[in-house]
C-alpha cells in the first residue's frame, strides 16, 4: 500500500545537518524538476523580498521565510518526516511508532510538496516555504510544472498495490492517477455527524479531518494490514474502530471515496 500524505505549511526547525543532496532523494525521476524549482525559488528569495512575498503569499510576520527560502541550497536538513509539522504529522506521530511500524511507513509513506514533487519520510530535505498553490514568475503554477514528471514515476512508485490519497485539494492537482490504478486508489473524506431534532446531519470537517487522517494512517502502519483494493481497506478501517462508509467510483478509471463518519471533533 503508498500513502500519499499533504505537506504541512510550517516546518520543523533545522540548525544543523547536512547540506541538501538533490540526487539522494527518493523517485530519482523527479531530480532534475526539482532542481528547476529550487533554482527559481532561490533566485526569486534571493532578490526583492516583497516580491517573493506576494508570490508566495505570505504574511508581514512571516517574513523571515524568504531569507530561508533564499539558503536553501546550504541550509541544514532533517528526514522530512521530522521537517513536517501540524496536525497530521502530530496525529500520525512517527517518533513513537514501534520498529516494525516505522519500516512500515518508511516503506509506504510519500509527502506531496510543491518544492520536492514527491519525498518519503527518510528523505532529508531543509525547511521551506512554497505551497502547492503557488505560481512562480518563470514556471507559472506549480502543480502544472509537476504533472508531466509526476506521472512518470508515480506508477511505478504504486506498482500494482492500493493507494490511499490523503492529499489536500492542491497537492492532489499535482498528480491524478488514471486507469487501473485510479481504480486501487481510495480518497479519504472525513464526515462529522449530529443529530438536530432527531434528525442526522452530517458536516465535512477542516481542521480535525488533518487529525483524522493521521490517525488512520497510524493504526494502519501499527496494525501491519495489507489491503489490496479499496473495499479491503473500507473493512480493515471498520476493523480498526473507524465507521467508513465506501462509494464505488461512478465510471471506471476514476478513484474510489471513502467517507470516516466522526462523532466527535
Amino acid at each position: 500500500m503508498l500513502v500519499l500524505l499533504p505537506p504541512s505549511e510550517g516546518k520543523a526547525t533545522v540548525s544543523r545537518g547536512a547540506a541538501l543532496d538533490l540526487a539522494a532523494l527518493s523517485l530519482p525521476g523527479l531530480t532534475a524538476a526539482r532542481a528547476t524549482v529550487l533554482e527559481e525559488l532561490v533566485e526569486l528569495c534571493s532578490g526583492d523580498t516583497e516580491k517573493a512575498r506576494g508570490v508566495l503569499g505570505l504574511s508581514e510576520g512571516l517574513r523571515g521565510e524568504v531569507a530561508r527560502n533564499a539558503e536553501l541550497r546550504t541550509a541544514p536538513t532533517r528526514p522530512a518526516g521530522e521537517i513536517y509539522t501540524g496536525v497530521l504529522y502530530d496525529a500520525l506521530d512517527l517518533a513513537s511508532l514501534s520498529a516494525v511500524a516505522k519500516r512500515r511507513a518508511v516503506r509506504s509513506l510519500l509527502v506531496f510538496s510543491a518544492l520536492w514533487g514527491a519525498v518519503g519520510i527518510k528523505d532529508r530535505v531543509p525547511a521551506y516555504r512554497c505551497s502547492g498553490g503557488v505560481k512562480l514568475p518563470g514556471l507559472g503554477a506549480l502543480a502544472a510544472h509537476w504533472r508531466e514528471p509526476l506521472a512518470g514515476v508515480m506508477p511505478v512508485a504504486a506498482g500494482d498495490g492500493l493507494v490511499l490519497d490523503l492529499r489536500s485539494s492542491a497537492y492532489a492537482a499535482m498528480w491524478k492517477p488514471n486507469g487501473a490504478l485510479a481504480e486501487r486508489t481510495a480518497t479519504v473524506r472525513v464526515l462529522h455527524s449530529t443529530f438536530v431534532d432527531g434528525r442526522e446531519k452530517r458536516t465535512v470537517v477542516s481542521h480535525f479531518n488533518k487529525a483524522t487522517k493521521g490517525r488512520i494512517v497510524r493504526a494502519l502502519l501499527e496494525s501491519g494490514a495489507a489491503p489490496r483494493t479499496p473495499e479491503e481497506l473500507a473493512g480493515t478501517l471498520r476493523g480498526l474502530g473507524h465507521t467508513v462508509e465506501a462509494e464505488a467510483p461512478a465510471k471506471p478509471g476514476r478513484p474510489w471515496q471513502l467517507d470516516v463518519i466522526v462523532t466527535q471533533v
